[in-house]
């Protein structure tokens, strides 16, 4: 990647309609929609496409902490002060089905990367997993000893990291539900954490102003960044795994090239603290949420790379994120790799682009099939839901029927 390639980020469009602090945002699969929570108690989403109208979710009854949409794009899921998680289809205006998550405020929901899964995140210092598809209860971590504020599944689904007040972060290995390794080196809360798209660091955000970067399969502190003036709320990783972005107090967004290990950009938007941040799928859009009740849009434009090369190559497996140690060879060979599939595919256009259609096409399928059963299920939720309150109705007017009768009796 020459450096002549950058451009700086630029601000593509910004949405208003909340009535409090934006608290989180997410983007859809095919970056046609938008998610955002907030204090106002309501759940937005926002749709990419000019003069299409936005949709506001209303049915939690306090503040909404954080949201996310299923891998499919057919469902978000959302947490709330009123201690519940509701699962939203965001295509369907106000449907959603609700259960009673945790005994207090629910920071952070997440799905696993198959959408079968969703771990929740709370103040009562537990990190529950979850079915998506029957809302059933799994299992608990509790080895917090503080608000737990962020949980995130690896790639791969089988860790999963939270972030708390304890001031640490801790890794758990899915399948024996044991805490693996408690990173300690934070100096204040922990708003924060996520997984590196290669699965092998995390990086979290925390109230000391800092961000730091692990190694999962040392558990090293790789980099540490002091970039924020204030608290860092929140961060994202860019799907290459060369980015990270970063939301602060100090109303700034902040982009850091991990592999150079050094600050990028600094992104004014928001009035006052910038509370949320998230890259779109494919790395080309972010989007940012304050305390000034608004949601902004950004255009990455820094990596000119073509996107999809950068990906296919984070999937084979080589992207390294280097010490902050000051021996900083840096490593290119990511981005030579996405030059040299570029040219292989111009080279060998015949067979392998028809058999790369072919899988797209079936990808694409597969995906339409999970994202129909997702609205099945959730359809099939809500109608239980619905056939329980007529069951209870009919009880209770047969209840009263028995009543009047047995006045009229007496």
């Amino acid at each position: 990647m020459a450096a002549g390639c950058r451009e700086d980020p630029s601000l593509e469009r910004h949405f208003k309609g909340h009535r409090d602090a934006v608290t989180s945002v997410d983007f859809s699969l095919n970056k046609k929609q938008l998610a955002s929570g907030s204090m106002d108690s309501c759940l937005m989403i926002w749709s990419m496409r000019p003069q299409m109208r936005a949709y506001r979710f209303v049915g939690h009854k306090d503040a909404v902490m954080c949201v996310q949409f299923s891998p499919s794009g057919h469902l978000v899921a959302s947490g709330s002060r009123d201690k519940t998680v509701r699962l939203w289809v965001p295509s369907v205006k106000g449907e959603s089905t609700v259960f009673k998550a945790h005994t207090a405020t629910v920071r952070s929901v997440n799905f696993s990367s198959d959408g079968q899964s969703l771990v929740t995140a709370s103040d009562d210092k537990t990190v529950k997993v979850w079915t998506v598809h029957r809302q059933k209860f799994l299992f608990s971590l509790s080895q917090h000893i503080n608000w737990v504020r962020c949980a995130r599944f690896s790639p791969d689904g089988r860790l999963i990291v939270s972030a708390s007040d304890d001031k640490t972060v801790k890794l758990w290995d899915k399948t024996s539900r044991e805490c693996i390794h408690s990173f300690c080196e934070h100096g204040g809360f922990v708003n924060h954490v996520d997984f590196h798209p290669s699965g092998t660091c995390i990086a979290a955000a925390g109230t000391d102003n800092t961000v730091k970067v692990w190694d999962v399969r040392m558990n090293r502190l790789l980099q540490h960044y002091q970039v924020h003036s204030a608290v860092v709320n929140s961060l994202s990783f860019h799907p290459s795994g060369n980015y990270l972005v970063t939301a602060s107090n100090d109303s700034t967004l902040k982009i850091l090239d991990l592999l150079e290990g050094r600050l990028l950009y600094t992104l004014h938007g928001h009035q006052g603290p910038a509370t949320c941040v998230a890259f779109s799928r494919t790395g080309d859009l972010f989007a940012s949420g304050g305390s000034d009740e608004q949601v902004m849009v950004w255009k990455t434009n820094f990596d000119a790379a073509d996107y999809g090369d950068v990906l296919k190559t984070q999937k084979s497996g080589t992207s390294s994120i280097i010490p902050e140690d000051g021996t900083h060879q840096t490593p290119r060979s990511e981005m030579d790799c996405g030059i040299n599939l570029k040219k292989t595919k111009t080279q060998d256009s015949g067979g392998n682009h028809e058999q790369q259609e072919e899988e797209t096409s079936l990808a694409n399928t597969l995906e339409h099939i999970m994202g129909q059963l997702d609205v099945l299920t959730q359809t099939v939720s809500i109608l239980e839901q619905r056939l329980t309150l007529t069951e209870d109705k009919l009880k209770e007017c047969l209840e009263n029927q028995q009543k009047i009768i047995q006045n009229k009796m007496s």
